[in-house]
């Protein structure tokens, strides 16, 4: 093959490359343009300040009401017990896989972790109806079904991204400033609290609002779990829907402006996402300083 033609196919591939990264953003940009464009006519029937601020979602109504405020908080509810709940088990995974687990042992649990990642809502919602609702009927009394039970569900699902981003994390921090502190002193969980742990501090902020990102936007596991109540949740132990909930629930019968309220809700999701997005872009720039 001569030079000519070597050049040749390698202009094709990237050509090639430039395709494939331009269908990404224009896959992006459609997403986002057909969301604005179902979703932004709501706002020509219903005020903002209802849709945001309202607990009444009545859309079969005689006069329909399309507040979202009770799904609002439980989303909020539900996120913030999940990584409560995840949070520890999880750093203190990904401390003893970066620092400790040597061989097969640390083989078998990064496989069983990669495992746990994928297996489908489905099967989550089902283990949830299974063991968890039962659990929390027994433990706090009603009929389980709540948005407790959905946020142990959800930090479950979510333990696989902390452990992974957070262990890649932790085994990043420079081994001289482990080793002067042990030098200085130091004992092993000193290191890791006050050297370790600040060390890898983006990393694991970024892990926790991926995590965030994953548990607003889970939705079967949620649906099966959480009661689907549209209703302002009087606390975790109380039935209740989030936004996803929401949309799912209604979109197969809304027509309309409540199809339309319907897609201003997944508007809503979508700022939040591009919310937690920028943090993360923010956190990784920080580590990478």
């Amino acid at each position: 093959m001569d030079i000519r033609s070597r050049k040749r196919i390698e202009r094709g591939g990237r050509v090639i490359l430039f395709v494939s990264a331009l269908v990404c953003v224009a896959t992006v940009a459609l997403i986002t343009i057909f969301i604005f464009v179902q979703g932004s006519p709501t706002f020509r029937s219903v005020p903002l300040s209802e849709f945001l601020f309202s607990t009444d979602w009545s859309p079969s109504a005689q006069n329909p009401h399309y507040g979202v405020f009770s799904f609002i908080v439980a989303s909020m509810i539900v996120t913030t017990l999940s990584l409560l709940f995840a949070t520890p088990i999880s750093l203190a995974a990904a401390i003893y896989l970066a620092l400790f687990a040597k061989g097969r042992k640390a083989a078998i649990l990064r496989e069983s972790i990669e495992l746990l990642a994928g297996i489908p809502s489905i099967i989550y919602g089902l283990f949830g109806i299974a063991v968890v609702v039962p659990f929390v009927r027994d433990t706090f009394g009603g009929n389980g079904y709540s948005l407790l039970s959905a946020s142990l569900i959800l930090a479950i699902m979510i333990l696989p991204t902390i452990i992974n981003i957070s262990e890649v994390s932790i085994a990043a921090v420079s081994p001289t400033l482990k080793e002067a502190s042990s030098a200085m002193g130091a004992t092993t969980w000193q290191t890791i609290s006050r050297v370790v742990l600040p060390g890898a501090r983006s990393g694991i902020i970024a892990s926790l609002v991926m995590a965030l990102g994953r548990a607003v936007g889970e939705t079967t596991a949620v649906l099966l779990v959480g009661g689907n109540a549209p209703l302002f949740p009087k606390g975790p132990v109380s039935m209740g829907r989030t936004l996803t909930m929401n949309i799912v629930t209604d979109m197969s019968y809304a027509e309309g402006v409540h199809m339309q309220a319907l897609f201003a809700t997944a508007m809503l999701l979508f700022f939040f996402i591009l919310i937690l997005n920028f943090f993360v872009i923010h956190a990784t720039h920080r580590r990478e300083k």
